[in-house]
């Protein structure tokens, strides 16, 4: 489990977050970086359509070691295209290929997680797997960037030294393909699932059965809206830590950026993430989501600041990044758990699914636009409108109904 779960973060950190360093680092524009990889999240979007025939074609064991070999060669790709003419085209065409692999590796590992482990198991396992998952992330946004950093130092040419970081992340992937083809157990219950024409017609009475939901829309615009701000701030947020002063930004080095934002902010959202989980479970969703909307919205302020103060204290940044990852951390609970909440009943799995799938498509819309919002608007102005887009986060949270039992611990 912790090595198939850190396979499953480090692609997905790959996709979101090294690939905006680096094509920062390439000299693209705000614009292009964030409309190119804001179209990334697209398959976390659209896995819902193909997740059924998953079950019909191989097992879950195969489609989990196949798509790391997968990864693999995507991950080699753009190691190999970074250094050529056509390196744009190129590399953002094996990111499409990690994207869509790490999708289908992310349904095939959750599925497997449920049939290779018992519900005793699936219990204890269940805080080992998001450790490790959120450990792919300090080394995926933190190390490996910092490690990119470095190298750019010693060779003196970029493009040199983030190709040879993606090569350690193929030759990574190549050995965890190794690993799971020799560790993965094989279940009995691993089988092929149902026949094409049952899981068609499942298929469709799961969709159909979502929308019929109580509370349908407003749980949908929820999902859409909640994270809106989030969904602006997040990739002109790391590029606003990289950018130079004379463009407004701070100009941390990409050792910087891999302890402020891939360590510290990391640590922070992890912290902010736990005591989300302790509190609602302990409260109830409702008494505590209401706190929880003004965790995900009041610390984007630490951006405001940063922008108009252009500190050059690392100590100073780093209190902020924590406070900004930790609020998100806290707040981001609610969300999670309304997802949840949404699910229960009839096809809870493939609801929660689809959920997720709006939970991408809510970040993606707005980071398709955010880099040019930005570059018009400048830094400072960006970071305000953020703001001031958090009015539609309190919005669509009052137009909810829960119960208030729901993630309450029952007493004894």
């Amino acid at each position: 489990m912790p090595t198939l779960y850190f396979a499953e973060g480090l692609p997905y950190v790959a996709v979101m977050t090294i690939s905006l360093i680096m094509y920062k680092r390439l000299g693209l524009s705000n614009t292009d970086i964030t409309l190119y990889t804001s179209w990334l999240y697209l398959p976390w979007v659209i896995k819902p359509l193909w997740s059924p025939f998953i079950d019909i074609i191989k097992t879950k064991r195969w489609w989990i070691i196949s798509m790391q070999l997968l990864i693999g060669a995507s991950l080699g790709g753009v190691a190999f295209t970074i250094p050529a003419p056509y390196w744009l085209q190129g590399s953002l065409a094996f990111f499409w290929l990690m994207a869509f692999s790490s999708a289908t590796h992310d349904i095939a590992a959750d599925g497997f997680y449920m049939l290779g482990l018992d519900q005793h198991e699936q219990a204890y396992f269940v805080g080992i797997r998001s450790t490790f998952y959120r450990i792919a992330t300090i080394v995926g946004q933190g190390l490996l960037v910092m490690l990119a950093g470095n190298l750019e130092v010693i060779t003196r040419n970029i493009r040199y030294s983030w190709s040879i970081m993606f090569y350690g992340m193929a030759g990574l992937f190549i050995a965890f393909w190794l690993w799971h083809h020799y560790i993965l157990p094989r279940p009995a219950e691993d089988t092929r699932g149902v026949t094409s024409p049952r899981i068609l017609e499942e298929f469709w009475h799961t969709l159909k059965t979502f929308f019929q939901k109580p509370q349908v829309w407003a749980g949908i615009c929820f999902m859409l809206f909640y994270r809106m701000p989030e969904g602006l701030l997040a990739k002109v947020s790391a590029l606003f830590l990289i950018d130079s002063a004379a463009k407004g930004g701070l100009g941390l080095s990409p050792a910087e950026y891999g302890l402020v934002q891939g360590t510290v902010g990391v640590i922070g959202l992890t912290l902010g993430g736990i005591l989300g989980g302790i509190a609602a479970s302990r409260d109830g969703l409702k008494h505590w989501l209401w706190p929880m909307v003004m965790a995900i919205t009041l610390p984007d302020l630490v951006y405001v600041y940063l922008s108009y103060a252009l500190p050059s204290s690392l100590l100073i940044i780093n209190v902020c990044i924590f406070i900004e990852q930790f609020g998100y951390g806290f707040g981001f609970s609610a969300y999670m758990l309304y997802l949840i909440y949404y699910s229960q009943g009839e096809h809870k799995t493939a609801h929660y699914a689809l959920c997720t799938a709006f939970m991408a498509l809510s970040m993606m819309i707005p980071g398709l636009f955010a880099g040019a919002l930005q570059e018009t608007v400048g830094y400072p102005t960006f970071f305000v409108i953020v703001v001031t887009a958090c009015t539609m986060t309190y919005a669509v949270t009052a137009t909810l109904k829960i119960d208030p039992d729901f993630g309450k611990k029952k007493q004894e």
